[in-house]
């Protein structure tokens, strides 16, 4: 029986889902699956459950910001991953980014896609709700990013995005990164272990 795939519900602003990305590729070798990509758009999840980011949550609160470093830095070394760059134009609006996740999958071209979005936002960070910067970027990268992005504002790709978004409130997603094994819900990075360890004894 072939093991049953992971999702994977991300959003390019979340630099947690960025480090997610980078450590997926070793644990697909090992569980002999791949990961199911699925893009929300992380503030409609936010407003969908009343949730708020951590830059947010974590603002003035002793010590949990420094535990979260801690963490990170435990997940580096564990998954032998490099640190993501913080993006300096914080938070920045996915949204388009997002819509454009799902035009590159009906074109064929998402994974080329993904990795380059994570790419610019998190190894050498742009402001990429600026069009003119996002083209720019993904263009370089090897993409035909006017083509998706005219494509990221037809109905069916927008309907599309946020029909994943709903669907992922309604299993129980309240952030990113959320995984699920079949039913199972999984929150943030540090919880791949446990993804894994699902998948291998499924």
């Amino acid at each position: 029986m072939s093991p049953t795939a992971p999702q994977f519900m991300f959003d390019f602003g979340s630099p947690n889902a960025f480090l997610s990305h980078e450590a997926i590729p070793p644990i697909e070798k090992r569980i002999g699956a791949k990961f199911e990509y699925v893009p929300v758009l992380l503030g409609g999840i936010f407003k969908a459950t009343n949730n708020r980011s951590p830059a947010e949550t974590l603002a003035g609160i002793k010590n949990k910001r420094e535990f979260q470093e801690i963490e990170t830095q435990r997940f580096l070394k564990r998954f032998q991953v490099k640190p993501y760059t913080w993006n300096p134009f914080f938070p920045v609006n996915t949204l388009n980014l997002m819509r454009a996740a799902v035009a590159a999958q009906l074109e064929g071209v998402f994974e080329k896609y993904v990795d380059a979005a994570f790419h610019h936002m998190w190894v050498e960070p742009k402001k990429m709700d600026d069009p003119e910067v996002a083209l720019g970027a993904l263009e370089a990268s090897g993409l035909d990013s006017k083509k998706l992005f005219a494509r990221a504002s037809e109905a069916d790709v927008k309907t599309k995005l946020i029909e994943n978004t709903q669907a992922a409130v309604e299993r129980g997603a309240f952030g990113s990164p959320t995984f699920f094994v079949g039913n199972e819900i999984f929150f943030g990075k540090e919880q791949l272990r446990d993804v894994e360890e699902m998948v291998l004894g499924s």
